[in-house]
């Protein structure tokens, strides 16, 4: 089961992205700027969680390695 974390930082477009540790991602936010999600069966229920630890933020897959949850 892979493992993801999200970024603390937002990006320019206010998103807060979230990355799977497991595969990798080249774009992965350096060490101090990520909190752990743990281990979820996919990137939707990775940013599900995510969603519903952070209501207030926007949440996004990574465009890289959580493609199927990137709303664009």
């Amino acid at each position: 089961m892979p493992n993801y974390i999200i970024n603390k930082n937002s990006q320019s477009n206010g998103d807060h992205e979230v990355h799977n540790t497991t595969t990798g991602c080249y774009y992965m936010p350096n060490q101090e700027n990520q909190i752990n999600l743990g281990y979820h069966a996919s990137c939707h229920d990775a940013v599900s969680d995510a969603k519903s630890r952070w209501p207030n933020n926007k949440i996004n897959g990574c465009y890289y390695c959580c493609n199927a949850c990137n709303t664009g």
